[in-house]
Order: C-alpha cells, then sequence, then structure tokens
C-alpha cells in the first residue's frame, strides 16, 4: 500500500489550503529562512541514503551519464514544457489572485508543478517505496512539502492544493513500475540506487537555499542507469580488478 504516496499528496493538498487561509500572514523573513531550512533537511536525507553506497564508482558514473544523457535530451525542458500544460489545464478553471498578473502566477505555477511533481527525491521515494515498501523518504518528504506548498500557496492561492492530484497520478504510476523491477535486483543494486537518489537530495538542497543551481530534473536519468551499471560493476568488472 504507497502510505508515503498518500501522505506526501496529502501534505501538498493541506500545505495549499493551510497557505491559502493563512499565509498573507507570513512575512517574507519568516518565507526565506524556512527555505533554507529544508535545504539543509534535503541535504541531510541525500547524505542518509548516501551513506550505506555499495559501489562508488557504480553510483558516479550513473551520475555523470544519467546528466549527460538528461542535458543532451534538454529532459529538464521537456518537464517544464509538461507542467506548462498542467498548467494551463488548471489556468483555466483558476483565475490569478488579486494583485498578482497573469504572467507572473503562470511563471510560478510552472515553477511548483516541476517541485512536486517532477523532484528528484519524489521519483526516487516512490520507486524506493513500490520496491521495498520503505515510505521514510516520503514521509519525510511531505513535512518539507506541507510548509512548501504553503509558502506558495501564500502568493498563488488555493490552485496549489490541486498540484496534489497529478503528483499523486505520477507516483503511483512510479510506485507499481518499481513492482516489476524489484525482482531483478540485488542488494548491493539497492543500495546504489539509494545511494544515486542520495545526490539527488543533495543537489535538491543546493538550489533550495541558491547556492548552486544543479540541473535536477536532468539528473532523473541517473535513477534509471544506476541498477544496471551496479550490476555490470559487482558482476562483471569488479572480479576483472
Amino acid at each position: 500500500m504507497p502510505i508515503g504516496i498518500m501522505i506526501n499528496a496529502l501534505s501538498v493538498l493541506l500545505g495549499g489550503i493551510f497557505g491559502a487561509l493563512g499565509g498573507k500572514k507570513m512575512s517574507a523573513n519568516f518565507k526565506d529562512g524556512l527555505n533554507m531550512a529544508f535545504g539543509v533537511c534535503s541535504m541531510t536525507m541525500g547524505i542518509y541514503a548516501i551513506a550505506p553506497m555499495k559501489n562508488m564508482a557504480a553510483v558516479i558514473f550513473a551520475i555523470i551519464i544519467g546528466t549527460g544523457f538528461g542535458l543532451l535530451i534538454h529532459l529538464g525542458d521537456w518537464i517544464n514544457r509538461g507542467a506548462a500544460q498542467m498548467q494551463k489545464f488548471i489556468s483555466r478553471f483558476i483565475n490569478a489572485p488579486t494583485g498578482l498578473d497573469r504572467q507572473t502566477f503562470d511563471a510560478t505555477l510552472v515553477t511548483v508543478i516541476v517541485l512536486f511533481c517532477a523532484s528528484g527525491t519524489g521519483i526516487y521515494g516512490s520507486l524506493t517505496e513500490g520496491m521495498n515498501g520503505d515510505a521514510t523518504i516520503l514521509i519525510s518528504k511531505s513535512i518539507l512539502d506541507f510548509f512548501t506548498a504553503a509558502i506558495f500557496a501564500a502568493n498563488l492561492g488555493f490552485v496549489v492544493s490541486l498540484i496534489a492530484i497529478p503528483q499523486f497520478v505520477i507516483f503511483i504510476a512510479l510506485f507499481f513500475a518499481a513492482h516489476l523491477i524489484y525482482p531483478l535486483t540485488t542488494p548491493s543494486m539497492i543500495f546504489d540506487f539509494k545511494a544515486a537518489g542520495g545526490v539527488l537530495m543533495l543537489a535538491t538542497g543546493f538550489r533550495m537555499v541558491q547556492l548552486k543551481m544543479f540541473p535536477t530534473a536532468d539528473m532523473i536519468p541517473a535513477m534509471i542507469v544506476i541498477m544496471p551499471l551496479s550490476w555490470l560493476w559487482t558482476t562483471i568488472i569488479l572480479p576483472m580488478l
């Protein structure tokens, strides 16, 4: 049962409602301070996931190859385009809040859709829960998402809550896809997969504190290539060394 996914979607829904109702009382300094705390939490989750790594070389190769492939096919741009189409559909039913022009509203909404629906942490957490039932990553992410949704909803209104619907659909699809992958894995592959996800969470943390804008969307393919590379390194390359 996808407990973590349901909690994550619910956190976005409730966070959006909370922010729309009381977010106007949040000061800019308060929002900035929380964002910094979110970034540190994301980095902490990343370090925790990287620690049990079994094959560092495989993880490094996966990050480099996956990111290179993502940049080559402009995956981040494709994700932004998909979010823009989603935004156009949502905007048919929701007007921009008073005091916010339509262009700013649309641009910010696209950013929020990408943040909640295509984050490396969300994808990694959904696949992990699908493979071994571990919901801790998504539950930890839910705490961050609740307050993040509240902060964005303070400016965008109740529309932020609606993003919980496509987020849930995307994460559920990943959850069931992971059921097909798990029987083909080994414990070392799982640890290396978690480490690759931890690198994405570290990169996300750096983005959140605006220290370095890593191309996290383009890094997502690393989550696909890490398991084959981990198997290749353990089964073929290491015995030759």
